[in-house]
């Protein structure tokens, strides 16, 4: 139990494995009430019920992230089951890994609309509430890929995660400067052991991208940095986390 998370109420998208899955998991034992999004029914009623048999709190909504209707219901059932949001933790992501020469339009786009658009559907979607109860915080999960291009392959993943770095500061210096109290935190992870590394369909960059995360660190860590920044005071802004794994150059 921390005494800053208990009784927060947390949403997560991306919710229903890897980095959202490990974050829900531990703000619960925490004690906050977590909101669980993601296109997965089925794994994200076993997680909450999970969370509910080991004496937590939690509620779900299906939520695709590209569509701002349903990142809307997500925050409106947090709202109708627990009368409050928090925390937002803006985590549905894709790496697809591949040459430009691949031309993976498709998934060119399908990054563009889940990396970038998703994050921005959850910030239209709660930052009126966090502006009408003065408080409040965005956690956007980025990547070292936003700090440094990854490649080969990774320059439409990397140009996602620099988007989400830049909207990310950007929404820290509006808010600050109109009264500092909705707080922005940007999560930059290496190599984490979770499905985001399987999101490649280019056979040559997915056999690169498993080699590379040979290396990986448990989701549990970046759970960790996350629970560090939202355990913060309030007048406490952690505005970026960057972990990797240590024998992690890149």
């Amino acid at each position: 139990m921390s005494l800053h998370i208990a009784g927060k109420v947390v949403v997560i998208t991306g919710a229903s494995s890897g980095l959202g899955e490990a974050t829900a998991r531990h703000l619960a034992a925490l004690g906050a009430s977590v909101v669980l999004g993601a296109r997965r029914m089925d794994l994200l009623t076993t997680i909450a019920e999970e969370i509910t048999a080991a004496g937590g709190q939690a509620a779900i909504a299906q939520t695709d992230v590209t569509v701002p209707a349903d990142v809307k219901n997500l925050i409106d059932t947090a709202l109708a089951v627990f009368g409050k949001v928090d925390v937002l933790i803006n985590n549905a992501g894709l790496m697809a890994i591949a040459p430009m020469s691949a031309l993976q339009v498709d998934e060119w786009n399908n990054m563009i609309d889940i990396n970038i658009k998703g994050v921005l559907n959850g910030i239209a979607a709660v930052l009126p509430y966090f502006q009408a109860q003065n408080s409040g915080h965005f956690i956007n999960i980025s990547s070292v890929a936003g700090q440094k291009v990854f490649s080969p392959g990774g320059t439409v993943y990397s140009g996602t995660k620099f988007a989400v770095s830049a909207i990310s500061e950007g929404l820290r210096h509006e808010l600050a400067a109109s009264g500092g109290t909705i707080r922005t935190t940007t999560i930059l992870p290496g190599a984490v052991d979770t499905p985001l590394s399987e999101g490649s369909s280019h056979a040559e960059s997915a056999k690169a991208v498993k080699e590379f995360y040979e290396i990986a660190i448990p989701a549990a860590s970046v759970a960790h940095a996350i629970a560090y920044a939202i355990e913060q005071p309030d007048d406490v802004s952690i505005n970026e986390i960057v972990l990797r794994p240590t024998a992690q150059s890149f």
